[in-house]
């Protein structure tokens, strides 16, 4: 860093611009002494001058002057706006946004630190004139911008990494809890066939007695149609109402089934598993909307 608080590629930059700002100057000093030299040369032929031609030639000086200063003033301003456009187009393209203070531009103190540094620094170096023939400032890749974007950079990387590690925890999350909600549907579905299947032992045998019952009955019809016709009716009758109880034994065991099951249902076993599939299923639920957060295209 130099005197003037910028590096050294800046602080060349900023003494070809006070070289061109004092030829302009040069210039219009010239442009003075040139409108007092036509006045002495074209006005001042004669040894004696009235009052009003002294103030005719004085008025017409006045004109001229303020008209050559004007044009500089504006000329001035105007070159200012275009350096200044040179900066904002540089930082444009880096997404930059640059601010002005302008009550910086008539401090006594900084002002007359910039008349210090045009004396000092006019005088070193032929270094500044070789660098002065580029039309355009350059950014450095060594700092400034370069170490800001590379920090920023860095900085996304970091928190994309995070990012990347929280999903990965609640994907494992999600991977486990799916598993135990598949085991608890196993259980569930294993516990449901053992218990089917002793309820289906139990009609069965119920069933085998009453088939094996009607079989004797029919045996004891037909043999009793042999014997003796009397006895027919009575062994319809018998018949017929053997068949009505094994309707309503049916029925029953119908009946007995499904008070069996929801019996099963109110078991404490039953009510476990259900709440534990419930438990699961909110979880995964949970899981998802937080999943949605990080991947919501997915």
């Amino acid at each position: 860093m130099t005197e003037f608080g910028c590096n050294e590629y800046h602080h060349n930059e900023a003494i070809n611009y006070m070289r061109f700002a004092r030829s302009k100057r040069l210039l219009s000093l010239k442009t003075v002494d040139s409108c007092f030299e036509e006045l002495k040369d074209s006005r001042l032929v004669e040894e004696t001058f009235t009052v009003d031609e002294v103030r005719d030639m004085l008025d017409g000086l006045h004109a001229v002057l303020r008209g050559e200063v004007e044009m500089e003033l504006i000329n001035t301003a105007h070159t200012n706006v275009l350096l200044l456009r040179q900066f904002f187009l540089q930082a444009e393209k880096y997404y930059l946004r640059l601010q002005l203070d302008i009550s910086e531009l008539e401090k006594r103190d900084l002002l007359e630190q910039v008349a210090e540094f045009e004396k000092t620094d006019f005088k070193v170096s032929d270094k500044a004139n070789q660098d002065s023939g580029k039309p355009k400032l350059a950014p450095l890749n060594e700092g400034g911008v370069s170490e800001l974007f590379n920090k920023e950079i860095a900085k996304l990387q970091e928190e994309n990494e995070t990012l990347k590690g929280k999903l990965r925890t609640l994907e494992t999350q999600a991977m486990n809890v799916l598993e135990e909600k598949s085991k608890a549907q196993r259980a569930l579905q294993d516990l449901q066939k053992v218990q089917s299947s002793h309820q289906l032992m139990a009609h069965s045998e119920e069933i085998s007695g009453l088939v094996e019952r009607v079989a004797a009955l029919n045996k004891d019809y037909e043999r009793s149609v042999t014997i003796n016709a009397a006895s027919q009716k009575d062994l319809r009758e018998n018949l017929v109402s053997a068949k009505h109880e094994l309707l309503r034994v049916q029925e029953q065991l119908a009946l007995a089934e499904k008070e069996l099951d929801k019996k099963f249902q109110q078991t404490a076993a039953y009510r476990n598993m259900k709440e534990i599939l419930a438990k699961k299923n909110e979880q995964i639920k949970d899981i998802r909307k937080r999943l949605q957060k990080y991947e919501p295209n997915e």
